[in-house]
């Protein structure tokens, strides 16, 4: 794999140079000679200082190119994030040609248990938990989790709101709206503010 680090009307120190570098070889397993891997870093002085500094990778796999960024208070900061999720996107890439549609009425088969007709189904492989992520979560008003989740590029963002002091999810909805999540915990439903369930 071929990695160019960059700065955007900055000069890469050599330090952080390295760490990215470093940080991207643990790619290397997932890649081969062909992928061209491009890191830029820049520093957006608009932003907070926590996070000003701010990390692009692009990955050219296959013909696929893959993308994404991060921000933080240090280049070395924004680049973990972004490898991070740069590694979730092209182990994806790498296992999307293998996996399978489920013919319709495998289920059906399955519990009128019959054997399913390939080995293919039988063999599918079974969602897991692979990582963990412990993250410092601050009070803040919606509309404030609103832009910082917009900011990071998430679909859903977990914060603590600072009217209610409750543990909140804010997620992007298939339709382009968002939704938010208050959790009540032992407690009856609650419909939505529009009167419907969640989801």
């Amino acid at each position: 794999m071929r990695t160019i680090v960059k700065g955007k009307n900055i000069d890469v120190p050599e330090p952080v140079r390295q760490y990215a570098e470093r940080k991207m070889r643990r790619l290397a397993r997932l890649l081969d000679d062909r992928t061209d891997a491009v890191i830029e870093l820049s520093s957006e002085q608009h932003r907070s200082t926590a996070d000003s500094q701010v990390a692009e990778v692009t990955l050219t796999v296959d013909g696929q190119v893959l993308r994404s960024h991060a921000a933080g208070p240090t280049h070395q900061a924004s680049l973990d994030i972004v490898i991070d999720r740069i590694e979730r996107q092209a182990v994806d890439a790498r296992e999307k040609p293998r996996s399978r549609v489920r013919p319709e009425g495998a289920r059906a088969r399955r519990i009128a248990g019959e054997e399913p007709e390939t080995v293919a189904e039988s063999d599918a492989p079974r969602s897991r938990i692979v990582k963990t992520k412990r993250l410092a979560i601050e009070p803040m008003f919606e509309e404030d989790a609103l832009e910082r989740m917009e900011e990071l590029g998430h679909l859903f963002f977990v914060f603590v709101n600072a009217e209610s002091e409750k543990l909140c999810v804010l997620y992007k909805r298939p339709s382009g709206d968002y939704g938010l999540i208050e959790p009540v915990i032992g407690g009856e439903y609650t419909p939505g503010r529009n009167g419907h369930r969640a989801g």
